[in-house]
């Protein structure tokens, strides 16, 4: 049985709608493990949005801006799992000052060790062109070599663009 499927896009590719499809059709619960944090109107109201969407739909729903391994953990026997999405908890990462690096090895770590299914979505953000500034490409590069560490562990990638997923792996 697949048990780490990485969903991967850029944004708006209806990554997020096609993981929450993936997640449905795998027997058991649903847990989905949201990483946005809200600090602005326009963040609210996307949160809000996939919430909706999941609304009567069977999914218990727990945060996890910052410490998903622990969530991982402690969510293992309750089914599949969505985490959405990773790009928003590296994102939390460097905003808290920690070291990204360790925390993407835990993770791989964590992802080999589940015994239910995990979908993550990711932002396939290193396509354009190369950012003007330091900090931009810091996050692009972070941002590619954990796609790369996930989708190493990953049994199943897909990638999707224009809401249609390619199989990758």
């Amino acid at each position: 049985m697949t048990r780490v499927i990485l969903i991967t896009g850029g944004a708006r590719s209806g990554k997020s709608r096609h993981a929450e499809c993936r997640a449905r059709a795998l027997p058991g619960g649903r847990v989905y493990i949201a990483t946005a944090e809200a600090h602005d109107d326009e963040m609210r109201g996307r949160i809000a949005k996939h919430r909706a969407q999941r609304a009567g739909d069977g999914w218990t729903t727990v945060e996890a801006p910052l410490d998903l391994v622990a969530v991982l953990a402690r969510t293992d026997g309750e089914g599949v799992r969505l985490v959405d999405c990773l790009t928003l908890w590296l994102s939390n990462l460097l905003l808290a000052e920690r070291d990204w690096e360790p925390e993407a090895a835990r993770l791989v770590e964590a992802l080999r060790r589940q015994s239910d299914p995990v979908v993550l979505v990711s932002n396939e953000v290193g396509m354009g062109i190369v950012p003007e500034n330091a900090l931009a490409r810091s996050f692009r590069d972070a941002q590619g070599w954990l796609n790369q560490r996930v989708a190493d562990v990953a049994d199943e990638v897909e990638f999707v663009v224009a809401g249609l997923p390619l199989r990758v792996k």
